[in-house]
């Protein structure tokens, strides 16, 4: 991957435990359910295995500590018969907002789309969440309601 500007650069493997934390501090933040453990080690899979689809920049402050990470994977729009980049997951440490990382992550990912040759990214917030409403209003980004669903997959019942 290229470089990404002042204070963003892709993740390695030795950033698994400090992502690993941030994740906890984003679910706990949107009050969200816990993760099963072993996220480190599925996270690990799916960033460095060969081939991997998956990306995380990370925000650092000058002194190089890692206080926030944007999580993105290409995914396929069937409406437009193309793929684009999705982006999971932005978060800042509460700390860490506020000093013009959000807009480098942002920089960051857009630039990820456009070395991938993807012609737009596509992310979620929280309907709740004002502020990152506001923030990425002020970047330009155009809202759409809808609701977002899960459904889990259980195994087949054997007997």
């Amino acid at each position: 991957m290229s470089g990404y500007g002042s204070g963003v650069r892709a993740a390695r493997v030795e950033d698994l435990p400090r992502i690993v934390e941030l994740v906890h501090e984003h679910v706990a933040y949107e009050k969200s359910h816990p993760r099963a453990p072993g996220l480190e080690a599925r996270l690990g899979a799916a960033l460095f295995a060969d081939g991997a689809r998956v990306w995380v920049l990370l925000a650092e402050t000058p002194q190089g500590e890692v206080v926030g990470y944007a999580a993105c994977s290409e995914e396929f729009s069937f409406w437009d018969g193309r793929h684009y980049l999705h982006m999971d997951c932005l978060y800042l440490a509460e700390a860490a907002r506020g000093h013009g990382l959000g807009g480098a992550l942002m920089d960051a990912v857009t630039g990820l789309a456009r070395e991938r040759g993807l012609g737009h990214v596509e992310w979620q917030t929280p309907d709740w969440n004002e502020g990152a409403i506001r923030f990425y209003d002020r970047l330009g980004a155009t809202g759409r309601p809808k609701r977002r669903y899960s459904l889990l997959v259980r195994p087949p019942a054997t007997g």
